[in-house]
């Protein structure tokens, strides 16, 4: 009787406990994963900036920023500055200087696509540039200029001249009069700009120029360079017309041609004399 009962009770199957136990590893596996990442999305929503707040609200000064943008920048970069393909760039983390740089001298709004967006009059104040990139500021960061007007001030003429020469004068000419480069594009004048300008171009690389970052050129580097390309400007030519300070090149063709015309018209009198 015992043994027919015993014989008649079903038997687990074999490896069944293994299954399970392995069953109840994923899961408390899966549970602590889960436990760990709520831990981490708590602890990150904690101490991330703006992460229980939202984001900071902008400045009066980016807030009238933000109203020139959407009137003129929006549809080329977007409306959150991410860029809009074959249209703008992203704005996100170029910073103020560039913003300022490229509104204050007239190259944004660009009226076409082109090689190189040159110099125009500009659409909007110095001011509202400044506007424009305190929004671009608050929106992405990036770099941003010295405060005041006057670096030129500050700087060291002579050694300026050393540093211009070294980092500058193969792409703007000795004398800040720019140049041609490849496919069509070209070195500015540096006669029209201005400190901050000239700051922000040095600092942001716009278009074909490099970027002088501070880990290269230092402030005080900038402004012996600035200071350079100012007094460059008020710099008289000792020695007569300059012609433009382009270098050998230039002065070696008009003495070409003023000494080619003088003899042929030397000649010319000595045949009618002889």
């Amino acid at each position: 009787m015992s043994s027919a009962m015993t014989s008649d009770t079903p038997r687990p199957a074999p490896g069944a406990p293994k299954q399970r136990g392995r069953v109840r590893r994923r899961l408390n596996s899966a549970l602590r994963m889960f436990a760990a990442l709520v831990f981490a999305g708590g602890i990150y929503a904690i101490v991330a900036p703006g992460g229980a707040q939202g984001a900071a609200p902008l400045t009066p000064a980016a807030e009238a920023g933000k109203a020139l943008y959407d009137q003129s920048c929006i549809s080329c970069h977007g409306a959150n500055a991410q860029g809009v393909a074959g249209r703008g760039p992203s704005l996100i983390g170029v910073g103020s200087a560039a913003v300022e740089f490229q509104v204050e001298t007239g190259r944004m709004p660009a009226a076409r696509q082109e090689a190189q967006a040159g110099r125009k009059p500009p659409l909007y104040t110095n001011d509202q540039a400044r506007q424009l990139g305190a929004f671009i500021q608050e929106l992405g960061g990036g770099p941003q200029l010295p405060e005041g007007e006057d670096y030129a001030s500050k700087g060291d003429i002579a050694r300026g001249g050393e540093l211009y020469r070294i980092n500058c004068s193969s792409c703007h000419a000795f004398s800040g009069g720019g140049g041609a480069l490849s496919s069509g594009k070209y070195a500015p004048t540096l006669e029209p700009a201005t400190d901050r300008q000239i700051y922000a171009a040095m600092l942001t690389g716009p278009q074909n120029m490099p970027v002088f970052g501070d880990n290269e050129l230092s402030p005080q580097d900038k402004f012996d360079i600035i200071a350079y390309v100012q007094n460059l400007k008020t710099d008289a030519d000792p020695g007569g017309w300059g012609l433009g300070r382009f270098g050998p090149v230039t002065e070696g063709l008009a003495i070409f041609l003023v000494g080619v015309v003088a003899l042929v018209f030397a000649s010319l009198w000595i045949a009618g004399k002889s």
